[in-house]
C-alpha cells in the first residue's frame, strides 16, 4: 500500500508539471523553480507535511520535496541557532542531496560525450 500511495502522490505532482508544460508557455526551468518555491512555501506554512506523511517518497523525491526539505531545515536551524540558522539550516538539511547531484553529475560528464542538437 505504501508503494501505491507514493506512486499516486508522485504521479499527481508529475501530472501537474505536465499540465503546466502543455497549457502554458513556461519553460521547464520556470516550472522547476515554481515547484521548488511551492515546496518551500508549502513546507514553511505546514501544508506539505501531511502530504509527506501520506505519500512519503512520492512527496519527498520530486523537486518540491527538495524545497520542503530546505524550509524544514531553515525552520529547525532558526530554532536551534537563531537567525543565522535560517541561512545554514536549509543547507545542512539538504547537503547530502546537493553533494550527490554534484558528484553524479561530474561522473556522467566524464563517462558520456555530449553532442550538440541540430
Amino acid at each position: 500500500m505504501e508503494y501505491l500511495k507514493a506512486f499516486v502522490v508522485g504521479g499527481l505532482i508529475c501530472v501537474i508539471g505536465q499540465i503546466l508544460i502543455n497549457t502554458t508557455k513556461l519553460t521547464p526551468a520556470h516550472i522547476l523553480v515554481t515547484f521548488l518555491v511551492a515546496g518551500v512555501v508549502l513546507g514553511a506554512i505546514g501544508l506539505y507535511e501531511p502530504l509527506v506523511k501520506f505519500g512519503e517518497a512520492g512527496a519527498t523525491v520530486p523537486i518540491s520535496g527538495f524545497g520542503y526539505s530546505l524550509s524544514k531545515g531553515a525552520i529547525e536551524g532558526v530554532k536551534s541557532k537563531g537567525i543565522i540558522g535560517a541561512f545554514t539550516g536549509g543547507l545542512e538539511a539538504t547537503a547530502g542531496g546537493i553533494a550527490a547531484s554534484i558528484i553524479f553529475g561530474y561522473i556522467m560528464a566524464i563517462v558520456f560525450n555530449p553532442k550538440t542538437k541540430n
